[in-house]
């Protein structure tokens, strides 16, 4: 077999391939170009993309060039896969924001100095938009039949719960495909690389590419991950966990992965960072608290670096010492009128958006697991005030894993 779809196997980066056998044999006599789209829908992309990352890692690691499509016009239709209902549309300003700012993100990942793996980023937008509707229909859509594309599940399962599906996001899996025909038309990309809820319209892609040009193209999923709670991967009860550190601070995004399951660290070890499948084997029966500090730091190396990463250690380590206020801890900011006047511990808790549920704050406070710097909050009644600050701060917990610095400003 050939060594990138050995390691992606390793990996369990694996879930589908059309014509795998073929594609083997190619990748051995030859370095190819591969594509994976991410549509622009928010500001950031989360941790629920990253397996897509590291696939476009692993082949640059392997000699293979990756192309990297940024759906500036399919984000204008909407990709209904995996959705029960119409993605929210946004304006052309919006979507250019979101593009920059995920090309950014990307380029942290990925090895833009070396001439024959740098990424090369497209916007499918430069091509979709001078489209001919009446030469599309001609030329495309004479290659797509309702009575299949009714079958995927992206269409079929819309339709069983009497969901509303639009011509428009109905129109998204052809505009897929041509995507993969251009690129093949234009850049030689040969391969498309997506999540296992894109297979149908992966296959699609490389269907258009052989009636359109008589050209063998490849397709290749991964696995939809979920947590071994069940629990979909990128989101918490927090909310989602940004890779852009406007929205997750480093300590934040290294904490989500010092916080991981036992159950789950050594597939996310494979999953997530780059260390060899060897060196994971010999290491996966040491101590789990050891390996979850080792996929915490190699993570958050990757997107933040090695000095961020290694800060986000000694913080944890400060919020979990008894004497410990935590300087380093990320920082809320608040007015200082606020405490000046008092705030009730509730009431500074929802504020500080470490908890939003006033309920949830009553029963932690019974469960003796809040504190303010590390003394444990009995009272729901009590009023935080200015004599509680250390050098214009204080440091208030949840549990033992949730720590804020709350500074007024």
């Amino acid at each position: 077999m050939n060594k990138f779809l050995k390691e992606f196997k390793d990996r369990n980066f694996f879930y589908q391939c059309t014509n795998e056998d073929e594609l083997s044999k190619l990748l051995d006599k030859e370095k190819i170009r591969a594509y994976i789209g991410f549509d622009c829908t928010a500001e950031s992309l989360h941790v629920g993309s990253l397996l897509q990352i590291m696939c476009l890692k692993l082949l640059q690691n392997h000699g293979h060039q990756p192309i990297v499509l940024l759906g500036g016009g399919t984000t204008r239709i909407g990709d209904p896969s995996g959705k029960d209902k119409t993605r929210k549309i946004l304006s052309d300003k919006e979507i250019a924001k979101n593009q920059k700012n995920i090309e950014k993100i990307l380029k942290k990942y990925l090895d833009t100095d070396n001439k024959k793996t740098k990424p090369i980023f497209v916007n499918n937008f430069s091509w979709l938009k001078n489209l001919n509707y009446i030469s599309f229909l001609r030329n495309v859509g004479k290659h797509f039949t309702i009575n299949k594309m009714l079958t995927f599940d992206s269409v079929k399962t819309r339709l069983e719960r009497e969901q509303s599906l639009s011509y428009m996001e109905f129109n998204y899996m052809i505009l897929q495909a041509y995507d993969f025909l251009e690129l093949n038309k234009t850049k030689k990309c040969i391969l498309q690389i997506g999540g296992s809820d894109q297979w149908g319209n992966i296959v699609n892609g490389v269907d258009l590419v052989k009636r359109s040009c008589n050209e063998q193209t490849f397709g290749l999923t991964t696995p939809l991950i979920t947590l071994a709670s069940g629990a979909k991967m990128g989101k918490t009860e927090n909310g989602a966990i940004w890779l852009d550190k406007k929205f997750l601070s480093p300590y934040g995004y290294w904490q989500f992965w010092r916080n991981t399951d036992d159950r789950d660290v050594i597939r996310f070890l494979k999953y997530f960072t780059d260390i060899k499948i060897e060196k994971i084997e010999k290491i996966k029966n040491k101590n789990i608290n050891d390996l979850k500090v080792l996929l915490a730091n190699n993570a958050t190396t990757m997107l933040h670096g090695k000095q961020e990463a290694l800060n986000s250690q000694k913080t944890a380590k400060e919020a979990f010492s008894i004497d410990s206020l935590g300087s380093n801890l990320p920082t809320v900011k608040i007015k200082k009128d606020i405490i000046n006047h008092g705030v009730n511990i509730i009431d500074l808790i929802v504020l500080s958006k470490l908890e939003s549920s006033k309920s949830e704050i009553r029963r932690l406070i019974k469960g003796k697991a809040i504190k303010i710097n590390n003394k444990i909050i009995l009272n729901e009644k009590l009023v935080v005030v200015n004599e509680m600050l250390n050098d214009n701060y204080f440091k208030l917990s949840i549990g033992k894993k949730r720590h804020l610095k709350i500074e007024l400003n």
